[in-house]
Protein backbone atom coordinates (compact mmCIF):
# COMPACT_ATOMS: atom_id res chain seq x y z
CA UNK A 1 0.00 0.00 0.00
CA UNK A 2 1.39 3.01 -0.96
CA UNK A 3 0.16 6.20 0.94
CA UNK A 4 2.68 8.53 1.04
CA UNK A 5 4.17 10.16 -2.45
CA UNK A 6 5.55 13.58 -3.64
CA UNK A 7 3.34 15.17 -6.08
CA UNK A 8 4.56 18.62 -7.15
CA UNK A 9 1.96 20.85 -6.74
CA UNK A 10 3.17 22.84 -9.69
CA UNK A 11 3.08 20.63 -12.60
CA UNK A 12 0.70 17.95 -11.16
CA UNK A 13 3.59 15.11 -11.41
CA UNK A 14 4.39 11.74 -8.99
CA UNK A 15 8.06 12.16 -8.92
CA UNK A 16 8.60 9.60 -5.84
CA UNK A 17 6.48 7.30 -3.81
CA UNK A 18 6.77 6.01 -0.62
CA UNK A 19 5.15 2.78 0.80
CA UNK A 20 3.81 3.11 3.64
CA UNK A 21 5.39 1.30 6.97
CA UNK A 22 4.31 -2.54 7.67
CA UNK A 23 2.87 -3.09 11.03
CA UNK A 24 5.83 -5.40 11.70
CA UNK A 25 7.60 -2.49 11.37
CA UNK A 26 5.90 -0.33 13.34
CA UNK A 27 6.28 -2.26 16.53
CA UNK A 28 9.73 -2.22 15.82
CA UNK A 29 9.54 1.32 15.78
CA UNK A 30 7.91 1.38 18.94
CA UNK A 31 10.49 -0.73 20.75
CA UNK A 32 13.36 1.01 19.45
CA UNK A 33 12.13 4.48 20.67
CA UNK A 34 10.68 2.63 24.22
CA UNK A 35 14.31 1.29 23.98
CA UNK A 36 16.41 4.30 23.36
CA UNK A 37 14.49 6.40 26.36
CA UNK A 38 15.69 4.42 29.21
CA UNK A 39 19.43 5.16 28.12
CA UNK A 40 18.75 8.15 26.93
CA UNK A 41 16.69 10.21 29.45
CA UNK A 42 19.05 8.70 31.99
CA UNK A 43 22.54 8.47 30.41
CA UNK A 44 22.91 11.48 29.06
CA UNK A 45 22.70 14.99 30.80
CA UNK A 46 20.70 18.26 29.65
CA UNK A 47 23.60 19.76 28.87
CA UNK A 48 24.81 17.00 26.35
CA UNK A 49 20.94 16.74 24.89
CA UNK A 50 21.52 20.45 24.17
CA UNK A 51 24.79 20.35 22.43
CA UNK A 52 23.33 17.21 20.21
CA UNK A 53 20.28 19.67 19.56
CA UNK A 54 22.85 22.44 18.33
CA UNK A 55 24.58 20.08 15.76
CA UNK A 56 21.03 19.62 14.42
CA UNK A 57 20.92 23.20 13.75
CA UNK A 58 24.21 23.19 12.13
CA UNK A 59 23.49 20.59 9.77
CA UNK A 60 20.29 22.82 9.05
CA UNK A 61 22.10 25.39 7.92
CA UNK A 62 24.47 23.48 5.72
CA UNK A 63 21.95 21.39 4.12
CA UNK A 64 19.74 24.55 3.72
CA UNK A 65 19.38 24.47 -0.09
CA UNK A 66 18.35 20.94 -0.30
CA UNK A 67 15.82 21.04 2.69
CA UNK A 68 14.80 24.00 0.63
CA UNK A 69 14.36 22.48 -2.45
CA UNK A 70 12.33 19.74 -1.01
CA UNK A 71 9.37 21.12 0.12
CA UNK A 72 9.67 23.57 -2.77
CA UNK A 73 8.54 20.59 -4.68
CA UNK A 74 6.58 18.89 -2.01
CA UNK A 75 3.91 21.35 -1.00
CA UNK A 76 5.01 24.22 -3.57
CA UNK A 77 6.11 26.55 -0.95
CA UNK A 78 8.27 29.48 -3.24
CA UNK A 79 11.81 29.07 -2.49
CA UNK A 80 12.57 32.20 -0.40
CA UNK A 81 9.91 31.05 2.13
CA UNK A 82 11.04 27.54 2.37
CA UNK A 83 14.58 29.09 3.04
CA UNK A 84 13.35 30.99 5.18
CA UNK A 85 11.53 27.99 6.99
CA UNK A 86 14.74 26.86 7.46
CA UNK A 87 16.32 29.64 9.08
CA UNK A 88 13.36 29.53 11.76
CA UNK A 89 14.05 25.79 12.21
CA UNK A 90 18.10 27.15 13.25
CA UNK A 91 16.89 29.90 15.67
CA UNK A 92 14.81 27.37 17.14
CA UNK A 93 17.19 24.95 17.85
CA UNK A 94 19.38 27.08 18.92
CA UNK A 95 17.06 28.81 21.19
CA UNK A 96 16.91 25.35 22.88
CA UNK A 97 19.95 24.44 23.09
CA UNK A 98 21.24 28.23 24.38
CA UNK A 99 18.08 27.62 27.20
CA UNK A 100 17.53 24.17 27.81
CA UNK A 101 19.43 23.72 30.74
CA UNK A 102 18.26 26.89 32.73
CA UNK A 103 14.50 25.72 31.63
CA UNK A 104 15.05 22.54 32.76
CA UNK A 105 16.31 23.59 36.22
CA UNK A 106 15.73 22.32 39.56
CA UNK A 107 12.86 25.04 40.76
CA UNK A 108 13.16 25.69 44.64
CA UNK A 109 10.09 26.01 46.82
CA UNK A 110 10.20 28.07 49.66
CA UNK A 111 8.40 26.42 52.63
CA UNK A 112 5.33 27.43 54.59
CA UNK A 113 6.87 25.64 57.88
CA UNK A 114 10.61 26.50 56.98
CA UNK A 115 11.57 22.81 57.92
CA UNK A 116 14.05 21.52 55.49
CA UNK A 117 13.72 22.38 51.44
CA UNK A 118 11.71 21.44 48.56
CA UNK A 119 12.10 21.49 44.56
CA UNK A 120 10.81 20.58 41.20
CA UNK A 121 12.82 18.38 38.98
CA UNK A 122 11.56 18.47 35.29
CA UNK A 123 12.26 15.09 33.64
CA UNK A 124 11.33 12.98 30.13
CA UNK A 125 7.73 10.92 30.32
CA UNK A 126 8.98 8.50 27.54
CA UNK A 127 8.02 8.34 23.72
CA UNK A 128 6.24 11.25 22.40
CA UNK A 129 4.21 10.78 19.29
CA UNK A 130 4.07 13.78 17.17
CA UNK A 131 1.83 14.14 13.95
CA UNK A 132 2.78 16.56 11.82
CA UNK A 133 0.80 18.59 8.52
CA UNK A 134 1.96 19.47 5.23
CA UNK A 135 2.61 23.47 5.40
CA UNK A 136 5.38 24.03 6.93
CA UNK A 137 7.54 20.54 6.73
CA UNK A 138 10.78 21.64 8.57
CA UNK A 139 9.19 24.36 11.76
CA UNK A 140 6.50 22.35 12.78
CA UNK A 141 8.83 19.45 13.56
CA UNK A 142 11.28 21.77 15.14
CA UNK A 143 9.11 22.90 17.57
CA UNK A 144 8.11 20.03 18.83
CA UNK A 145 11.01 17.59 18.52
CA UNK A 146 13.10 20.32 19.75
CA UNK A 147 12.16 21.16 23.16
CA UNK A 148 11.13 16.96 23.83
CA UNK A 149 14.69 15.70 22.85
CA UNK A 150 16.60 18.18 24.93
CA UNK A 151 14.19 16.80 27.72
CA UNK A 152 14.85 13.55 27.19
CA UNK A 153 11.81 12.43 25.42
CA UNK A 154 11.71 10.17 22.35
CA UNK A 155 10.33 11.03 19.33
CA UNK A 156 7.91 8.89 16.93
CA UNK A 157 7.22 11.27 14.45
CA UNK A 158 4.41 10.99 11.69
CA UNK A 159 4.45 13.33 8.66
CA UNK A 160 1.58 14.20 6.31
CA UNK A 161 1.56 11.69 3.64
CA UNK A 162 2.41 14.49 0.92
CA UNK A 163 5.63 15.20 2.88
CA UNK A 164 7.89 11.80 2.64
CA UNK A 165 10.93 13.30 1.61
CA UNK A 166 11.39 16.49 3.63
CA UNK A 167 10.28 13.46 6.73
CA UNK A 168 12.87 11.20 5.64
CA UNK A 169 15.61 14.67 5.54
CA UNK A 170 15.10 15.09 8.65
CA UNK A 171 15.57 11.45 10.05
CA UNK A 172 18.70 11.71 8.53
CA UNK A 173 19.75 15.18 10.23
CA UNK A 174 19.41 13.91 13.79
CA UNK A 175 21.43 10.26 13.31
CA UNK A 176 24.03 12.46 11.68
CA UNK A 177 24.02 14.92 14.42
CA UNK A 178 24.92 11.89 16.44
CA UNK A 179 21.12 10.86 18.21
CA UNK A 180 21.08 7.26 19.34
CA UNK A 181 19.04 4.81 16.94
CA UNK A 182 15.47 5.44 18.37
CA UNK A 183 15.57 8.94 19.71
CA UNK A 184 13.87 10.27 16.49
CA UNK A 185 12.14 7.62 14.33
CA UNK A 186 10.38 8.61 11.22
CA UNK A 187 6.90 6.63 10.51
CA UNK A 188 5.25 6.34 7.39
CA UNK A 189 1.98 5.34 9.01
CA UNK A 190 -1.84 5.21 8.08
CA UNK A 191 -4.62 6.48 10.10
CA UNK A 192 -5.27 3.51 11.46
CA UNK A 193 -1.99 2.48 12.50
CA UNK A 194 -1.73 6.12 14.58
CA UNK A 195 -4.95 4.92 16.25
CA UNK A 196 -3.92 2.11 17.34
CA UNK A 197 0.04 3.62 18.33
CA UNK A 198 -1.86 6.21 20.57
CA UNK A 199 -3.07 3.68 22.41
CA UNK A 200 0.42 1.99 23.16
CA UNK A 201 1.13 1.61 26.84
CA UNK A 202 4.60 2.61 25.90
CA UNK A 203 3.59 5.79 23.84
CA UNK A 204 2.99 8.82 26.79
CA UNK A 205 1.85 11.61 25.05
CA UNK A 206 0.67 12.90 21.63
CA UNK A 207 1.18 16.10 20.07
CA UNK A 208 -0.59 17.10 16.35
CA UNK A 209 -0.50 20.16 14.34
CA UNK A 210 -3.43 19.83 11.38
CA UNK A 211 -7.12 20.42 11.24
CA UNK A 212 -10.17 20.13 13.73
CA UNK A 213 -11.66 16.55 12.46
CA UNK A 214 -7.98 14.99 13.28
CA UNK A 215 -7.20 17.13 16.36
CA UNK A 216 -10.86 15.67 17.76
CA UNK A 217 -9.95 12.13 16.59
CA UNK A 218 -6.68 12.29 17.99
CA UNK A 219 -8.15 13.67 21.53
CA UNK A 220 -10.69 11.03 21.74
CA UNK A 221 -7.98 8.08 21.42
CA UNK A 222 -6.06 9.68 23.75
CA UNK A 223 -8.67 10.41 26.10
CA UNK A 224 -9.70 7.16 26.32
CA UNK A 225 -5.98 6.06 26.82
CA UNK A 226 -5.31 8.67 29.86
CA UNK A 227 -2.75 10.23 27.44
CA UNK A 228 -2.10 14.02 27.28
CA UNK A 229 -2.38 15.73 23.76
CA UNK A 230 -1.16 19.50 23.07
CA UNK A 231 -3.00 20.32 19.52
CA UNK A 232 -2.71 22.81 17.65
CA UNK A 233 -5.54 23.25 14.51
CA UNK A 234 -7.13 26.26 12.71
CA UNK A 235 -7.68 29.64 13.12
CA UNK A 236 -8.82 32.70 11.26
CA UNK A 237 -7.01 35.03 12.77
CA UNK A 238 -8.42 39.09 13.02
CA UNK A 239 -6.31 41.88 11.81
CA UNK A 240 -8.31 44.37 13.07
CA UNK A 241 -7.49 48.24 11.94
CA UNK A 242 -8.44 51.13 14.23
CA UNK A 243 -5.66 53.65 13.71
CA UNK A 244 -2.73 54.47 11.35
CA UNK A 245 -0.47 57.36 10.35
CA UNK A 246 0.67 54.91 7.84
CA UNK A 247 -2.13 53.33 5.74
CA UNK A 248 0.49 52.11 2.89
CA UNK A 249 2.29 50.30 5.25
CA UNK A 250 -0.17 48.69 7.18
CA UNK A 251 -1.85 47.51 3.99
CA UNK A 252 1.66 46.03 3.26
CA UNK A 253 1.42 44.47 6.49
CA UNK A 254 -2.15 43.27 5.47
CA UNK A 255 -0.61 41.16 2.19
CA UNK A 256 2.08 39.74 3.80
CA UNK A 257 -0.44 38.42 6.61
CA UNK A 258 -2.58 36.69 3.97
CA UNK A 259 -0.46 35.45 1.73
CA UNK A 260 2.56 34.15 3.50
CA UNK A 261 2.92 30.72 2.28
CA UNK A 262 0.63 30.98 -0.32
CA UNK A 263 -2.04 32.08 2.71
CA UNK A 264 -1.77 28.53 3.73
CA UNK A 265 -0.77 29.05 7.63
CA UNK A 266 -3.49 28.35 10.22
CA UNK A 267 -1.87 31.65 11.95
CA UNK A 268 -2.45 33.86 8.95
CA UNK A 269 -4.25 36.96 9.21
CA UNK A 270 -7.51 35.89 7.33
CA UNK A 271 -10.16 38.57 8.28
CA UNK A 272 -9.94 41.98 8.33
CA UNK A 273 -11.73 44.17 9.94
CA UNK A 274 -11.28 48.17 9.80
CA UNK A 275 -13.10 50.81 11.16
CA UNK A 276 -14.92 52.75 9.42
CA UNK A 277 -13.17 56.20 8.28
CA UNK A 278 -10.41 53.68 6.96
CA UNK A 279 -12.91 51.01 5.34
CA UNK A 280 -12.71 52.46 1.96
CA UNK A 281 -8.98 53.90 1.66
CA UNK A 282 -8.22 50.36 2.91
CA UNK A 283 -10.34 48.46 0.38
CA UNK A 284 -9.16 50.17 -2.50
CA UNK A 285 -5.51 50.36 -1.75
CA UNK A 286 -5.63 46.31 -0.27
CA UNK A 287 -7.57 45.23 -3.46
CA UNK A 288 -4.89 47.16 -5.84
CA UNK A 289 -1.75 45.21 -3.91
CA UNK A 290 -3.74 41.83 -3.83
CA UNK A 291 -3.93 42.26 -7.82
CA UNK A 292 -0.18 43.13 -8.20
CA UNK A 293 0.53 39.30 -6.52
CA UNK A 294 0.40 36.99 -9.17
CA UNK A 295 0.53 33.27 -8.50
CA UNK A 296 4.24 32.08 -10.43
CA UNK A 297 6.96 29.31 -10.04
CA UNK A 298 7.86 28.53 -6.99
CA UNK A 299 11.69 27.82 -7.96
CA UNK A 300 11.75 31.25 -8.52
CA UNK A 301 13.31 33.53 -5.96
CA UNK A 302 11.03 36.40 -6.94
CA UNK A 303 7.89 33.98 -6.59
CA UNK A 304 5.88 35.91 -3.50
CA UNK A 305 2.80 33.25 -3.91
CA UNK A 306 3.35 29.60 -5.45
CA UNK A 307 0.71 27.03 -5.89
CA UNK A 308 -1.69 25.51 -3.04
CA UNK A 309 -0.33 22.35 -2.07
CA UNK A 310 -2.86 19.86 -3.78
CA UNK A 311 -5.21 19.61 -6.26
CA UNK A 312 -7.90 18.50 -3.47
CA UNK A 313 -6.45 22.02 -1.15
CA UNK A 314 -7.44 23.96 -4.45
CA UNK A 315 -10.85 22.54 -5.33
CA UNK A 316 -11.56 22.82 -1.62
CA UNK A 317 -10.51 26.78 -1.53
CA UNK A 318 -12.80 27.01 -5.16
CA UNK A 319 -15.53 25.56 -3.73
CA UNK A 320 -15.59 27.56 0.08
CA UNK A 321 -15.35 30.81 -2.48
CA UNK A 322 -17.99 29.73 -4.81
CA UNK A 323 -20.60 28.92 -1.63
CA UNK A 324 -19.68 32.10 -0.14
CA UNK A 325 -21.06 34.34 -3.40
CA UNK A 326 -23.31 31.97 -3.50
CA UNK A 327 -24.32 33.32 -0.09
CA UNK A 328 -24.22 37.15 -0.32
CA UNK A 329 -20.78 37.13 -0.09
CA UNK A 330 -19.53 40.19 -3.14
CA UNK A 331 -16.62 39.49 -4.74
CA UNK A 332 -14.28 42.18 -4.84
CA UNK A 333 -11.23 40.07 -6.89
CA UNK A 334 -10.52 37.09 -7.43
CA UNK A 335 -10.28 34.90 -10.85
CA UNK A 336 -10.42 31.54 -11.45
CA UNK A 337 -7.59 29.05 -10.97
CA UNK A 338 -4.79 27.58 -13.01
CA UNK A 339 -4.12 23.73 -11.80
CA UNK A 340 -2.92 24.18 -7.91
CA UNK A 341 -2.49 28.43 -9.15
CA UNK A 342 -5.16 30.25 -7.27
CA UNK A 343 -5.35 33.77 -7.53
CA UNK A 344 -5.40 36.55 -4.20
CA UNK A 345 -9.16 36.75 -3.60
CA UNK A 346 -11.34 39.17 -1.45
CA UNK A 347 -14.43 38.99 -0.26
CA UNK A 348 -17.23 41.39 1.41
CA UNK A 349 -19.99 41.48 2.64
CA UNK A 350 -20.00 38.73 4.33
CA UNK A 351 -22.94 38.28 7.12
CA UNK A 352 -23.21 35.83 9.76
CA UNK A 353 -25.47 33.77 8.15
CA UNK A 354 -22.83 33.03 5.18
CA UNK A 355 -20.70 30.08 5.87
CA UNK A 356 -17.77 32.22 5.21
CA UNK A 357 -18.15 33.76 8.32
CA UNK A 358 -17.27 31.15 10.24
CA UNK A 359 -14.92 28.74 8.06
CA UNK A 360 -11.38 28.80 8.04
CA UNK A 361 -10.38 29.77 4.38
CA UNK A 362 -6.85 27.96 3.98
CA UNK A 363 -5.73 29.89 0.64
CA UNK A 364 -4.66 33.47 -0.52
CA UNK A 365 -8.51 34.51 0.04
CA UNK A 366 -8.96 37.27 2.37
CA UNK A 367 -13.01 38.67 4.12
CA UNK A 368 -13.33 42.76 4.97
CA UNK A 369 -15.39 43.87 7.59
CA UNK A 370 -16.74 47.25 8.31
CA UNK A 371 -17.08 48.32 11.72
CA UNK A 372 -17.88 51.80 13.56
CA UNK A 373 -15.78 51.49 16.81
CA UNK A 374 -13.17 49.22 18.80
CA UNK A 375 -16.38 47.94 20.51
CA UNK A 376 -17.83 46.75 17.24
CA UNK A 377 -14.41 45.45 16.01
CA UNK A 378 -13.48 43.25 18.97
CA UNK A 379 -16.88 41.62 19.47
CA UNK A 380 -16.34 40.55 15.43
CA UNK A 381 -12.65 39.04 16.22
CA UNK A 382 -14.08 37.29 18.79
CA UNK A 383 -17.39 35.89 16.81
CA UNK A 384 -15.70 32.77 15.76
CA UNK A 385 -15.07 29.14 16.44
CA UNK A 386 -11.33 29.78 16.65
CA UNK A 387 -8.91 31.52 18.61
CA UNK A 388 -5.08 31.22 17.55
CA UNK A 389 -3.73 34.57 16.66
CA UNK A 390 -4.77 37.87 16.19
CA UNK A 391 -3.11 41.35 14.95
CA UNK A 392 -4.18 44.75 15.84
CA UNK A 393 -3.09 48.12 14.22
CA UNK A 394 -3.34 51.12 15.92
CA UNK A 395 -1.32 53.99 16.80
CA UNK A 396 -2.48 54.46 20.26
CA UNK A 397 -0.66 51.82 22.82
CA UNK A 398 -3.31 52.05 25.43
CA UNK A 399 -5.97 51.15 22.88
CA UNK A 400 -3.82 48.42 21.26
CA UNK A 401 -3.30 46.68 25.05
CA UNK A 402 -6.88 47.25 25.62
CA UNK A 403 -8.10 45.83 22.56
CA UNK A 404 -5.21 42.93 23.36
CA UNK A 405 -6.86 41.77 26.80
CA UNK A 406 -10.31 41.95 25.05
CA UNK A 407 -9.56 39.12 22.38
CA UNK A 408 -10.16 36.01 22.59
CA UNK A 409 -7.08 33.83 21.16
CA UNK A 410 -3.69 32.49 22.51
CA UNK A 411 -1.41 34.86 20.44
CA UNK A 412 -1.80 38.74 19.99
CA UNK A 413 0.66 40.84 17.78
CA UNK A 414 0.69 44.62 17.68
CA UNK A 415 1.66 46.62 14.96
CA UNK A 416 3.18 44.14 13.08
CA UNK A 417 2.69 40.62 11.60
CA UNK A 418 5.48 37.59 10.87
CA UNK A 419 6.47 38.50 14.50
CA UNK A 420 6.71 35.05 15.81
CA UNK A 421 10.04 34.25 17.71
CA UNK A 422 11.39 30.63 18.94
CA UNK A 423 11.16 32.30 22.16
CA UNK A 424 7.64 33.37 21.97
CA UNK A 425 5.35 30.61 23.43
CA UNK A 426 2.89 29.60 20.24
CA UNK A 427 -0.60 27.89 20.68
CA UNK A 428 -4.95 29.21 21.02
CA UNK A 429 -7.79 28.40 22.89
CA UNK A 430 -11.59 27.41 21.75
CA UNK A 431 -11.54 25.71 18.65
CA UNK A 432 -7.86 26.16 17.87
CA UNK A 433 -6.92 23.73 20.14
CA UNK A 434 -4.54 23.99 23.69
CA UNK A 435 -1.40 23.59 24.90
CA UNK A 436 1.49 25.47 23.54
CA UNK A 437 4.69 25.01 21.96
CA UNK A 438 7.95 27.07 21.73
CA UNK A 439 9.69 29.20 24.16
CA UNK A 440 9.27 28.03 27.82
CA UNK A 441 6.12 26.66 27.97
CA UNK A 442 6.63 24.85 24.72
CA UNK A 443 9.26 22.44 26.55
CA UNK A 444 7.41 22.16 29.66
CA UNK A 445 4.20 20.31 28.19
CA UNK A 446 5.60 17.11 28.15
CA UNK A 447 7.67 16.84 31.25
CA UNK A 448 6.95 14.93 34.43
CA UNK A 449 7.55 17.64 37.10
CA UNK A 450 8.51 16.04 39.93
CA UNK A 451 8.39 17.38 43.69
CA UNK A 452 10.95 16.67 46.22
CA UNK A 453 10.97 17.26 50.19
CA UNK A 454 13.80 16.88 51.80
CA UNK A 455 13.44 16.82 55.60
Amino acid sequence: MTEYAVVDPATGATIKEYPTITDAELAAAVDSAAAAHKGWSKGSTVEDRSALIRKVARLHEERRQELADIIVREMGKPVEQALGEVDFCVAIYDYYADNGPALLADEPIPLLDGEGSALVRSSSIGVILGIMPWNFPYYQVARFAGPNLVVGNTILLKHAPQCPESAAALQQIFLDAGFPEGAYVNIYATNEQIAGLIADPRVQAVSLTGSERAGAAVAEIAGRNLKKVVLELGGSDPFILLSTDNLDAAVESAVAGRLDNSGQACNAAKRFIVVDELYDAFVEKFTAALKEVVPADPTSADTVLGPLSSDAASARLGEQVDRAVEQGARLVLGGERKGNFFPPTLLADITPDNDAYHEEFFGPVAAVYRVESEDAAVALANDTPFGLGSYVFTTDQEQALRVADKLEAGMVFINAVGAEGAELPFGGVKRSGFGRELGRYGIGEFVNRKMIRIS
